[in-house]
């Protein structure tokens, strides 16, 4: 296995970052409070337009304007008011992080859209995603990479004692590769993008930045060896969603870093439900079955037997894992998002002092 430091400390968790509600002060207490180790930037789409993923991270793109029309997201012919709202979330949010985080020492997580889940979820001004447009999706790249550095550097002017870590969220990155991203007829589907070219436009992103990045793809095949030679220090995934061990494992021995998702984004009421056990990560239940958080122990155990089936030693688990949950927490109770965080924290923990 690759001999490497990770951009976080042993036994750490951290949330992948959407959580409920819409008072953004009281979301950074819980993530200061719950995830020392590894905090990150809380996102409230609840809060709506321009607090969502999309909008979220268009208001971060350079001379390249978006809009609401139709209640989806457009290249727009100049900045409108969608675009402030979204700038003026995100600023809020900042002061919010400085103002809570400012003696924060320690790696701290942000998170935005990558440019191949913006450019499958973005519309041109003429209609259709400009993942239709090769050209398109360049200039998307690179104002997306022009727009992180920024970000990256206005963080870091607010909490300066803090190392940033991004995280690109591509949950349609499978389909972006496997052609299956559907045009707005829905009665076809956008060819898909060459491996290549994903990795030249992903890495490019990555390497303009500037700083530690972990790829986010809470989908079925998500594409390791991509995300690895693309310059990714680490891909987070829901573990409930892994079917095949082998490339994960071989992903892992060549020192990517994972985030870990092993704790259900919210809680279900009726009988719990098992991963397929023939070659998943596991049989553990993806949610509880009697509606409560699982405890730190089933998420550290969920962590554990993954590791142990990829026949890695002990030694190494709690420095190349994160603990996380599922995926984002926005559709959760506040009392469930908090407790799935804290079960996290203390799985982590456990995994360390093993």
């Amino acid at each position: 296995m690759n001999n490497q430091a990770w951009p976080w400390p042993a036994g750490a968790a951290t949330g992948i970052g959407s959580l409920p509600g819409s008072d953004i002060a009281e979301a950074q207490r819980v993530v200061l409070g719950e995830l020392p180790a590894l905090p990150h930037l809380p996102e409230l789409p609840a809060r709506g337009p321009g607090a969502d993923m999309i909008g979220r991270t268009g208001g971060l793109l350079v001379e390249l304007p978006v809009e609401l029309y139709a209640a989806r997201w457009r290249v727009a012919p100049r900045p409108g008011k969608d675009l402030r709202r979204a700038r003026d979330l995100m600023e809020r949010d900042l002061d919010q992080l400085a103002e809570q985080a400012e003696e924060y020492a320690g790696p701290l997580k942000i998170q935005a859209v990558g440019p191949f889940t913006l450019a499958a979820s973005v519309e041109l001004p003429i209609g259709g995603r400009m993942l239709r447009d090769p050209g398109a999706v360049r200039d998307l790249a690179g104002s997306l990479a022009e727009g992180l550095r920024g970000h990256v550097e206005a963080v870091a002017r607010r909490v300066p004692r803090a190392s940033v870590l991004l995280q690109l969220d591509e949950p349609s990155l499978p389909a972006v590769l496997g052609g299956r991203v559907p045009t707005e007829s829905g009665l076809g589907t956008y060819r898909p993008v060459e491996q290549a070219d994903v990795r030249a436009l992903l890495g490019a992103v990555i390497e303009t930045a500037g700083v530690p990045t972990v790829v986010h793809c809470c989908a079925p095949d998500v594409p390791l060896e991509l995300i690895r030679t693309a310059g990714a220090v680490g891909v987070a995934l829901d573990l409930s969603l892994v079917t095949d061990l082998d490339p994960l494992g071989e992903a892992l021995d060549a020192g990517l870093g994972l985030l870990a998702g092993a704790a259900p984004t919210t809680a279900a009421t009726g009988p719990a439900t098992t991963a397929p056990t023939s070659s998943s990560a596991g049989a553990a239940p993806t949610s509880p079955a009697n509606g409560r958080a699982p405890t730190s122990a089933q998420v550290a155990d969920r962590v554990r037997t993954l590791w142990d089936r990829l026949g890695f030693p002990r030694r190494r688990l709690a420095e190349q894992v994160v603990v996380t949950p599922a995926c984002g927490l926005a559709g959760a109770t506040p009392a469930y998002a908090r407790a799935v965080l804290t079960a996290c924290r203390d799985a982590g923990r456990r995994l360390y002092e093993e």
